[in-house]
């Protein structure tokens, strides 16, 4: 397959499952996508990254390889907001190396801090932190803070992840009280 010429084919979800097909679990496969969607060309990096996150969703060993990158493309700045979108979406469902974990909170803070920020990356930033937040029960008050300056004038998206935190977190809350 020709994976630049099919990325640029159309963008539907029919072609990104096309390319999530051919891409299986071949890691040099997923090499050659994952080169594209950390490349300058910003339409080209908009296509990849939709199927990058699905491939990963169905394989994921294959960002291991990838996770440097990942991350330092999630914290560069003006990627087209679908690279950041996917990257973060990764994040939620993977288990991020240690050495990662800093770096990774820190983007995610700075996501949801954002007025500007995307509605979803914000709600999948949220999602990232809630995971690490079992590992690193200290950074709970101040993504409880950030998550309630910032709600009165978010989205729909970020207010439903937000109240999933706050549910997530009373209920941890009465669970120990209960011990």
């Amino acid at each position: 397959m020709d994976l630049r010429k099919q990325l640029l084919a159309e963008h539907s979800r029919a072609n990104c499952d096309k390319i999530v097909r051919w891409v299986g679990g071949e890691q040099d496969r997923f090499d050659a996508l994952f080169d594209i969607f950390c490349c300058n060309e910003y339409r080209l990096a908009q296509r990849a990254a939709w199927p990058v996150s699905y491939a990963v969703e169905a394989h994921p060993a294959l960002i291991k390889k990838q996770f440097k990158r990942l991350v330092e493309n999630m914290e560069k700045a003006g990627v087209h907001v679908a690279v950041k979108r996917n990257s973060v979406r990764v994040l939620q469902d993977i288990a991020i190396p240690k050495n990662y974990q800093g770096r990774v909170m820190n983007a995610c803070f700075a996501f949801i801090a954002d007025p500007a920020e995307a509605a979803a990356v914000k709600a999948f930033a949220i999602r990232v932190l809630e995971n690490l937040a079992d590992q690193y029960p200290d950074i709970i008050p101040e993504l409880t803070t950030t998550l309630e300056e910032s709600y009165a004038n978010e989205t729909p998206a970020f207010r439903s992840r937000a109240n999933a935190f706050f549910k997530k977190m009373a209920k941890r809350k009465a669970q120990q009280k209960d011990k």
